[in-house]
């Protein structure tokens, strides 16, 4: 060091001058045990784990030094006394009363009763403790807004219809629920009135020009009515261009259904209902027909009795009734109609017999 500093003062003439006063040597740090120094004073030991702080004496500071991952301990004269007492004495304080075995651990189960009982008002004391903390930091809600009713609140609310501000879990759940309730009163109430409408309880009223309440109810009845009266009078109408026969083979028919419950399914050749139905009918060009031995009563379907005689033949084959005097007082329609049939198969066999001598 004085080499570059009298090269500096040589050279440069900018070096410092050396310093007159020797260098004071730095003491090593010397770590003691508070609890077997002897030295007296009275005090209390303070451990912490961050650096000193300006209550450390600079006399510590001077003689510790700093270590990032040794904690610091700040004591005095009066707690090394007090840790060297206590170490001098070898002696315990406790006193047994009694004797034998039983004494032992009796106290031994009173010291740890009385542990335990120590351990558990402190845990209760922390546990306090830590409420009170959490009491202080929650938000305060004024107007007893926690023990409120959803539906009964009336401050203030934001858009979506859900409380301002702050809310805890519980009345988060009671809004969440009030408006499940709130939907379902809607929906009911909703369904309600949609089967009031559908019922007729929303019906619309009607008046007259005077200002008369019109019963729709009645009116709808009288033309329900009117309408069964006029099918009625229309069936009527229909039943009266019906003759004695059509009544009679309508009757027929409907027994023919009623008695078909009990029928077979499959009709064979062997039916006699069937036989004799298809015997008792009439046909005019049936040429095997006066082959039969027994003759059918001349009775007409009605049951009444028919015209013996002679009389002008017609398309359906109905005979006159006994009482017919012989005058055709018909317009002449079924004359022609046989005629017309008679000469249109005539021209037809002419035709062909025409083509045949070619």
């Amino acid at each position: 060091m004085s080499s570059l500093a009298d090269y500096l003062a040589k050279n440069y003439l900018t070096a410092d001058p050396q310093p007159e006063r020797p260098k004071k040597k730095r003491k090593k740090n010397k770590h003691h045990d508070p609890l077997t120094s002897s030295t007296g004073g009275d005090g209390l030991i303070i451990a912490d784990d961050d650096p000193p702080s300006l209550r450390a004496t600079a006399g510590d500071l001077e003689n510790n030094e700093y270590d990032e991952n040794s904690p610091y301990v700040l004591e005095s004269s009066a707690s090394r006394a007090l840790n060297a007492e206590f170490k001098k004495k070898k002696k315990s304080g406790w006193k047994t009363v009694g004797g034998g075995d039983d004494t032992a651990a009796t106290s031994s189960r009173a010291g740890q009763d009385e542990a335990d009982a120590i351990l558990a008002s402190a845990a209760a004391e922390s546990a306090a403790r830590l409420q009170a903390t959490e009491a202080d930091d929650a938000p305060t809600i004024e107007g007893g807004i926690q023990d409120m009713d959803e539906e009964d609140y009336d401050g203030a609310r934001m858009e979506s219809g859900a409380r301002a501000g702050l809310q805890t879990a519980a009345q988060t759940a009671a809004m969440v629920a009030a408006q499940e309730r709130r939907k379902k009163a809607e929906l009911a109430a909703f369904q309600a009135s949609t089967k009031q409408q559908q019922d007729g309880g929303g019906e619309t009223i009607y008046r007259d020009a005077s200002g008369r309440i019109i019963n729709v109810a009645m009116k709808r009845a009288e033309a329900r009515k009117a309408a069964e009266e006029a099918a009625k009078a229309e069936q009527a109408a229909k039943e009266a261009l019906m003759g004695d026969v059509q009544r009679q083979a309508k009757q027929e028919r409907q027994e023919q259904l009623r008695s078909a419950r009990a029928m077979p399914l499959a009709r064979t050749i062997e039916d006699e209902d069937l036989n004799d139905e298809l015997r008792s009918q009439e046909r005019w060009n049936d040429p095997a027909a006066q082959f039969l031995t027994t003759k059918k009563a001349a009775t007409s379907k009605t049951g009444r009795p028919l015209y013996k005689g002679g009389f002008a033949p017609n398309r359906y084959g109905i005979r006159p009734g006994h009482r017919w005097d012989g005058v055709d007082r018909g317009n002449g329609f079924e004359k022609e109609w046989f005629q017309a049939r008679a000469r249109k198969d005539r021209i037809r066999d002419l035709e062909y017999e025409w083509q045949m001598d070619e």
